[in-house]
C-alpha cells in the first residue's frame, strides 16, 4: 500500500506523469457518466453521470491550458530528433520526421482555436479545432505505420538471434515487439475518437455516444500509464 502510494505520488510530482493521470480520470469520468447518463430510469444515477461528463469536460480543459507549455520541449525533441540520422531504417526515419511536424503544427493551431473560444482572439475557432484534430489524426496515423515498420525489423531480428541463439537478446526483441503492439493498440483507440471529432460526413465523425469516446480514451491512457512505467522499470534495472 505505501509503494503504491509513493508511486502514485512520484507519478504526480512529474508534468508527464500528472496529465496522464489526468487523461485516465478524465476519460475514465467521460465513460462511467456516458454509461450513467444513457438511461432515464434512476433520476440520481442520470444526475452523476452528467456531473460525471462536466467533470471531464474540465478536466479536458484543463489538459488543454497546459499544453500552451509544450511547443517548446516539442521544439527541442524536433531540433534534437532533426532528419534522424542515427535510425537504421530509412521508412522509420521519415515517417518519424512527418510525425514530428505534425505535433509541431498541432500546437499552434490548439493555441489559436483555445484563444478564440476564450475571446483573446477575434477568429473563428472551429476551422482551428479542424485543423489540430486532422494534424493530431496525422501523427497518430503515422505513429501505427512507424509502429508497424519497426515491427517489421524486430521480427527480422529476431529471426537472427533465434539462428544465433542469443536469448538475451531474444526476451529484450520480444519485450520491444509488445511495446510496439502496445502503442499501436493506443493510437488506433486515439483515432477512432480524432475521427469522431472531425466534421460531420467524414467516416463516423459525431457518432460515438459519449461513453464509447471515454472508452477508447481510457484504453488509451491506460495503456499510456502501462508504457511508462515499463519503461521507468527498465530504467532502473539497468542503471
Amino acid at each position: 500500500m505505501q509503494q503504491s502510494l509513493e508511486s502514485l505520488v512520484s507519478l504526480l510530482e512529474s508534468y508527464r506523469g500528472r496529465d496522464k493521470v489526468i487523461r485516465t480520470v478524465c476519460y475514465g469520468s467521460q465513460l462511467v457518466g456516458g454509461l450513467l447518463s444513457r438511461g432515464t430510469e434512476a433520476e440520481a444515477s442520470s444526475r452523476l453521470g452528467k456531473s460525471l461528463l462536466l467533470f471531464s469536460a474540465q478536466l479536458s480543459h484543463c489538459r488543454t491550458v497546459l499544453r500552451l507549455f509544450d511547443d517548446l520541449s516539442m521544439l527541442a525533441y524536433s531540433h534534437s530528433y532533426g532528419l534522424g540520422a542515427e535510425e537504421e531504417d530509412v521508412g522509420v526515419r521519415w515517417i518519424s520526421v512527418l510525425t514530428n511536424i505534425a505535433d509541431q503544427l498541432y500546437y499552434p493551431c490548439e493555441h489559436i482555436a483555445w484563444a478564440a473560444d476564450a475571446k483573446l482572439l477575434k477568429a473563428k475557432s472551429g476551422k482551428w479545432w479542424v485543423f489540430s484534430m486532422v494534424l493530431w489524426g496525422t501523427s497518430l496515423l503515422l505513429g501505427i505505420l512507424r509502429s508497424v515498420r519497426v515491427l517489421q525489423l524486430l521480427k527480422k531480428k529476431l529471426k537472427r538471434c533465434e539462428q544465433d541463439r542469443a536469448d538475451g537478446s531474444r526476451a529484450q526483441l520480444r519485450r520491444q515487439m509488445r511495446q510496439e503492439l502496445l502503442s499501436i493498440l493506443s493510437s488506433m483507440a486515439d483515432l477512432s475518437n480524432a475521427i469522431h471529432w472531425m466534421p460531420p460526413g467524414f467516416l463516423w465523425a459525431e457518432r460515438f455516444p459519449s461513453w464509447l469516446v471515454g472508452l477508447m480514451g481510457t484504453i488509451s491512457s491506460l495503456i499510456g500509464l502501462i508504457q511508462m512505467k515499463t519503461s521507468s522499470s527498465s530504467q532502473s534495472d539497468s542503471a
